[in-house]
């Protein structure tokens, strides 16, 4: 079996990691698995990437002509919004490498154009990591819905027009998208449900399988060790999160997590055992005042360090807003951290409320610093919730279990195309 899974980036990104860890529990399976990407970082010889220094070039430039148009819309937010226009020019690549199976990620930023799905000749699959497969071009709705229907005065272009950029592109994934023969995955079951509700994809076959993780490698190391490496103090308890940058958009939660902070600053006045640890960003010139000492990581991108920092840490906070299923959650819980998050999006298909981390009520920030605090206070609690973090990655993210759920998948959807499949039994994806 040869699947050929696609995805703009190789390591850059949450969905490139997901796709490319998949990719790596494939092999390890003895599945063929190949990678066809439009940037390639790392030197694996079974990523196809750019052949030339034009190609090289071009990666970097198409994401920025991809959203030219929304250039014509000055009120527009400041999310990812990808209309998925230029064309595509992976056709012929994808049939030379010949794969039984191709086997879509994240393909936005100039990679793939809808017109492409009907041009391969071999069954597709697509792993959904966020909502822009249904939507106009936006990765996230932020609650405006309207991808239910029709889009059309898109909030995220600042649109009041019904006949917007958002209505156009979703009328050209409908017409491109309704008669392919698509199976659709989605990590997380809020994300299939939108799925579900959408026009776009309704009458899809849809199915739930999480992103699968390294169990070996991303696992409760010493604490101390690891704070002794990271140049962490030792005997303070650390908060985790990631950069509160107000560039990424509303749906990350800066503002809620700011005030959470602030609330839990306010509980603790005159404490100095709490340090706050931000990846994602170097000491700013002007840091703001947190009003809790700051230890600012930077840009982490290979797994050994994550799974160091996730050791090294205390309690993991992501306060998203819209989110599918998240890496930083699934690696720290793998490593035996505890996470608190709002209860939204695939949050609770990871954390399990006062078991393994803390769900607080969307989108109330007391209740968030309520969530650190109640995960800090006991050291008997978090280390009951430690325990149940990693047994909870162990029996359900572990990547050779996803690997195996991938595989039946994918001799599922041959069979039904009638491409050879003796053993109609592995039909159903367990």
């Amino acid at each position: 079996m040869r699947p050929l899974l696609l995805n703009t980036y190789d390591i850059r990104g949450g969905a490139a990691r997901a796709a490319y860890r998949l990719h790596r529990g494939l092999r390890a399976a003895g599945i063929e698995s190949q990678m066809l990407v439009q940037s390639k970082s790392n030197d694996d010889p079974y990523i196809e990437g750019p052949r030339s220094r034009y190609e090289t070039l071009m990666g970097v430039v198409r994401p920025q002509f991809d959203i030219l148009p929304t250039y014509l819309y000055p009120r527009r937010g400041n999310g990812v919004y990808y209309p998925g226009l230029l064309p595509g020019n992976y056709v012929k690549r994808v049939r030379r490498l010949k794969p039984d199976i191709v086997h879509l990620h994240w393909v936005a930023g100039g990679f793939l154009n809808p017109s492409t799905l009907t041009a391969f000749g071999v069954p597709v699959v697509w792993t959904l990591h966020d909502m822009w497969a249904f939507t106009g071009g936006c990765h996230y709705d932020n609650g405006c819905g309207r991808y239910v229907e029709t889009c059309g005065k898109c909030p995220a272009l600042g649109s009041s027009r019904g006949t917007d950029l958002s209505r156009w592109v979703w009328q050209r994934k409908r017409r491109k998208w309704t008669d392919v023969s698509l199976t659709v995955v989605t990590p997380s079951r809020w994300l299939a449900d939108c799925a579900r509700k959408s026009s776009l994809f309704s009458n899809k076959r849809i199915e739930i399988i999480p992103n699968g993780l390294d169990v070996a490698q991303f696992r409760a190391l010493d604490k101390w060790s690891a704070r002794e490496l990271l140049g962490l103090p030792t005997r303070k308890r650390l908060i985790l999160f990631g950069t509160l940058n107000a560039n990424v958009g509303q749906r990350k939660g800066s503002q809620e997590l700011w005030e959470a902070l602030q609330a839990f600053r306010k509980a603790h006045k005159g404490q100095d055992n709490y340090e706050l640890v931000i990846v994602g960003q170097s000491t700013p010139i002007s840091p703001p005042d947190f009003g809790l000492p700051v230890h600012y990581m930077g840009i982490l991108n290979d797994d050994v360090t994550l799974a160091l920092l996730a050791s090294a840490v205390d309690v993991v906070v992501v306060p998203s807003l819209q989110e599918n299923l998240s890496n930083t959650v699934m690696e720290s819980l793998a490593c035996g951290t505890p996470c608190v998050a709002f209860n939204i999006g695939g949050m609770p298909d990871l954390i399990e409320h006062q078991r393994n981390g803390y769900l607080a009520r969307p989108f109330e920030s007391l209740d968030l610093a309520h969530g650190i605090h109640w995960v800090l206070e006991n050291n008997e609690r978090w280390y009951a919730l430690s325990k149940r973090a990693r047994e909870k990655v162990e029996v359900e993210f572990d990547l050779r279990v996803i690997a195996q759920r991938y595989k039946s998948l994918y001799l599922s959807v041959l069979n039904q195309a009638g491409r050879g499949c003796d053993r109609p039994e592995l039909n159903v994806v367990w």
